[in-house]
């Protein structure tokens, strides 16, 4: 991702998070601001930005930051080519484990989540703006970069 990207970037953002999107500002800080421990990706389609993710990595541990893909590519692998560069960076940068929060009612995600051996580690109770709840996952890798979507 490059700072160029951010208004189709922005604009998937507000429409897959209206209730807690995260600003342009904070959106560039991650990108300007911290490089040694950041990687974000963004997927295209026909030219077009359709999906962006977001990794953060120190030490043994990542983050999953954020991930979306525009309505209308969902559930046509977009998303899980996205997870599979982001875990595959965290390998690279030295992960033994990931870790994610999901909304507590996005079930879609959770699913996604768990296909890819995520685990539900625990609770965030009013973690978002909304006062929804998010579930904490965690992943733990193997050391050899290898797709880690299960089938």
């Amino acid at each position: 991702m490059r700072i160029e990207d951010l208004p189709a970037v922005m604009e998937i953002e507000r429409g897959t998070f209206p209730a807690d999107a995260w600003s342009e500002s904070m959106m560039r800080g991650e990108l300007r601001d911290q490089p040694r421990t950041r990687h974000y990706v963004v997927a295209e389609a026909g030219g077009e930005i359709v999906g962006y993710a977001g990794l953060a990595a120190a030490a043994d541990q990542a983050d999953i930051q954020t991930i979306a893909v525009l309505a209308g590519h969902r559930r046509s692998g977009v998303g899980a080519a996205m997870m599979d560069a982001l875990l595959a960076e965290a390998v690279r940068r030295g992960a033994r484990s990931v870790f994610l929060e999901v909304r507590a009612d996005n079930a879609p995600a959770q699913a996604m989540y768990e296909r890819f051996g995520f685990q539900p580690l625990g609770l965030r109770r009013r973690y978002y703006d909304d006062g929804m709840d998010a579930i904490t996952m965690v992943k733990e890798l193997d050391r050899t970069g290898e797709r880690h979507e299960q089938d």
